[in-house]
């Protein structure tokens, strides 16, 4: 049996324990389940097995591509990225927060949020600076 034959069984498991554990929580009643959390557990238990089998075959087929293709290109392109991120977190400012819920939000909190925030801006920046660049050299020949 093929692992695509496979993939289709457990599949097909996995939502079906997903329907069981629907209609038991529909069946319930939103009282009940606000209350006991009747069926909830069953969601989540399913939930957690296919983020296993994704991360899984994320890592599977990650490592796969790693061996067959070019390492030197892949590490380069990682230090890049981290680089990105070092520069990003050098930019941000950590302050202390007070958030909408009362809680306080540490000074190294906020520094990682603003490095988050910068390596998005700089990621994007980047790939609309290739998408123009494509396009001109596209238009160009």
């Amino acid at each position: 049996m093929g692992l695509h034959k496979i993939l289709k069984i457990v599949a097909l498991l996995l939502s079906v324990a997903g329907i069981i554990c629907l209609g038991i929580i529909l069946a319930a009643g939103d009282d009940v389940v606000k209350e006991t959390g009747k069926g909830v557990d069953g969601f989540l238990y399913v939930a957690y097995i296919i983020f296993a089998l994704v991360l899984l075959f994320v890592l599977i087929f990650v490592l796969k591509g790693l061996l067959a293709g070019d390492i030197k290109k892949t590490l380069m392109s990682v230090g890049v990225f981290l680089l990105i991120v070092v520069i990003s977190y050098v930019l941000a400012d950590g302050v202390e927060t007070q958030m909408r819920d009362g809680e306080m939000l540490s000074a190294s909190g906020s520094k990682w949020v603003g490095t988050g925030l910068y390596t998005f801006y700089i990621l994007a920046i980047f790939a609309i600076g290739a998408m123009i660049f494509s396009g001109i050299k596209k238009v160009t020949k």
